[in-house]
C-alpha cells in the first residue's frame, strides 16, 4: 500500500479554516443587515445591491486570481488573498451609508476571489486522485461551518456590542490565519522533514499532464470544452440556491417567521450545521464509488446529481409555516448543496491539463457560479419589493434551478478526466520547449 506524507491533513485543515473565515466575512453582513438598514435608513433594494455588490468583484476577479495563484503558488497566493479580504471586513464597520458599504463590499470580493481557487490547488498539491473528494469536502465543509459559527458569533456580537464590532472581530480572525499560514504551509517539493518516499509517492500519484510541462495554454482554449461548461453551469445552479442561505436567509428568518437575534443564533445555525456531515460525506462517497472500480466519471457525476436532487426541496419551504418544517428542509437542502460542492471542488484537479492549471479551472467554475450570487442577492431583493416582503417566488425559483444542475451534470457534463489541449486549441510552447522543436 502507497503511503503520503500525514502532513498532508494538516494543510487541508488550514484551507478548512481560511474557508470558514471565509464564510463568516460574507456572511456577517447578512446578519448584521436589519440593524444596518434601521441604523442608516435603506430600503430592501438598496440592501440587496450592498448584499450583491460582493458577488461583482468576486466572480469577476475569479479567473485572474486563479492565474495569479497558480503562478506564485498557494502559499503567497492565499496569504494575500485573505490578508486582502480581512482588512476590507475590518473596513466594513467604518461604513456610513450605502456608498461606502458597496465599495467596501466590491473590495471584499477582491480578495475572496483567490480562496476557493488556492483551496483547489492545495488539493492538488497534497493528495493523489483517489483522496481528492474525500480533501475536497474537508475544506468545503468550511463554508457549513463558517455559516454555523457566523450566526451564533455575529449576532452575539451585535447583540452585547453593536454591528460595527462585529466586522472588526470577524476581519481579525483572518489576518490571524494569514500569519500562522506564513509559518507553516510549504508545498511538497519545499517541505522539510518528509520522508522522501512517502514524498516521492504523492508527486508519482499526481494525474499524468496532457501538454507538457514547457506548454502555455492560452485561457480561451478552455472554454472549448464540453466539461468546462458543465462544471460553469453546474456550479451557477448550485450556488443560486446556496447564495441564498449567504445573503437573505437570517433576513427571511427574522421577516417571514419573526425569529429574535437568540433563535437566529441557535435555530438559524442548524441548517448550516447539516452541511458539515453533508460535505464530509459527498467527498468520502465519491472516493469509495472510486476506489470500488467506478470510473472517476461515474464516482463524481453520481455524486454531483444525487446531491442537485436532494437541494431542490428547498421549494416545498414555500408551502409551509412550520418552524421545524422549514428547518428540516433547509437542513436537507444545505446538506445536498455540500454533497454537491464537495465533487464540484474536484473537478479542476481531476480535468485540469497540467498542475499550471488547477487553480485557473478553479477559477473558471467559481466564476460561473458567482455570477448567481449577484442574480440571488438581487432577484430576492427585488421580489420582496414587489411583492411585499414574500419569499415565495424567490423559494421556488431555487428549487427548479436545483433541478436544473442535476439535468446538467447528467448531460451536458461530458467525461471527466484531463482536458486532451492539442496545438489548434491555442495551446503556445514557450521559449525552452520551441527550441527543442517539439510539439505537443
Amino acid at each position: 500500500m502507497r503511503r503520503y506524507p500525514r502532513i498532508r491533513w494538516l494543510m487541508i485543515v488550514f484551507c478548512f479554516f481560511a474557508i470558514a473565515i471565509n464564510y463568516i466575512d460574507r456572511i456577517n453582513l447578512a446578519i448584521a443587515a436589519p440593524h444596518i438598514k434601521a441604523d442608516l435608513g435603506l430600503d430592501d433594494v438598496s440592501m440587496g445591491l450592498i448584499l450583491g455588490a460582493f458577488f461583482w468583484t468576486y466572480a469577476l476577479l475569479q479567473i485572474p486570481a486563479g492565474r495569479i495563484i497558480d503562478k506564485l503558488g498557494t502559499r503567497v497566493g492565499l496569504a494575500l488573498a485573505v490578508g486582502w479580504w480581512s482588512l476590507f471586513t475590518v473596513f466594513t464597520a467604518f461604513g456610513k451609508g450605502f456608498t461606502s458599504l458597496f465599495a467596501a463590499r466590491l473590495m471584499l470580493g477582491v480578495g475572496e476571489s483567490g480562496g476557493y481557487p488556492g483551496c483547489a490547488k492545495v488539493v492538488y498539491n497534497w493528495f493523489a486522485k483517489k483522496e481528492r473528494a474525500t480533501a475536497s469536502g474537508i475544506f468545503d465543509a468550511g463554508p457549513r461551518a463558517g455559516s454555523a459559527l457566523a450566526l451564533p458569533l455575529v449576532a452575539w456580537l451585535i447583540s452585547t456590542w453593536d454591528w460595527e464590532t462585529s466586522f472588526v472581530v470577524t476581519g481579525a480572525l483572518g489576518l490571524v490565519w494569514v500569519v500562522i499560514w506564513l509559518a507553516f504551509y510549504r508545498e511538497p517539493e519545499d517541505m522539510k522533514g518528509l520522508n522522501d518516499a512517502e514524498r516521492q509517492n504523492l508527486l508519482e500519484d499526481r494525474a499524468a499532464p496532457t501538454v507538457s510541462a514547457n506548454a502555455s495554454v492560452k485561457i480561451g482554449a478552455l472554454f472549448r470544452y464540453r466539461t468546462v461548461w458543465g462544471m460553469m453551469i453546474g456550479f451557477f445552479c448550485m450556488n443560486f440556491a446556496t447564495y441564498f442561505f449567504v445573503t437573505w436567509f437570517p433576513t427571511y428568518l427574522t421577516m417571514a417567521h419573526g425569529f429574535s437575534l437568540k433563535e437566529l443564533g441557535t435555530l438559524g445555525a442548524i441548517p448550516a450545521l447539516m452541511g458539515i456531515p453533508g460535505s464530509l460525506l459527498g467527498g468520502v462517497v465519491s472516493d469509495w464509488l472510486y476506489r470500488k472500480g467506478f470510473s472517476l466519471t461515474t464516482a463524481r457525476k453520481t455524486c454531483l446529481i444525487a446531491g442537485m436532487l436532494l437541494s431542490s426541496v428547498i421549494a416545498f419551504a414555500a408551502f409551509t409555516d412550520s418552524i421545524a418544517v422549514i428547518l428540516t428542509l433547509f437542513s436537507l437542502t444545505y446538506a445536498g448543496l455540500a454533497f454537491t460542492a464537495a465533487n464540484i471542488w474536484t473537478l479542476p484537479a481531476d480535468v485540469a491539463p497540467a498542475s499550471g492549471y488547477v487553480a485557473t479551472l478553479g477559477g473558471i467554475q467559481n466564476f460561473a457560479g458567482n455570477l448567481a450570487g449577484i442574480v440571488t442577492a438581487s432577484f430576492t431583493g427585488l421580489m420582496l419589493t414587489l411583492s411585499h416582503g414574500s419569499f415565495v417566488v424567490p423559494l421556488l425559483v431555487a428549487g427548479g434551478i436545483c433541478l436544473l444542475g442535476a439535468v446538467n451534470f447528467m448531460f451536458i457534463m461530458g467525461k471527466i478526466e484531463p482536458l486532451k489541449l492539442t496545438p489548434a486549441d491555442d495551446v503556445d510552447v514557450v521559449t525552452t520547449a520551441s527550441k527543442k522543436g517539439e510539439l505537443l
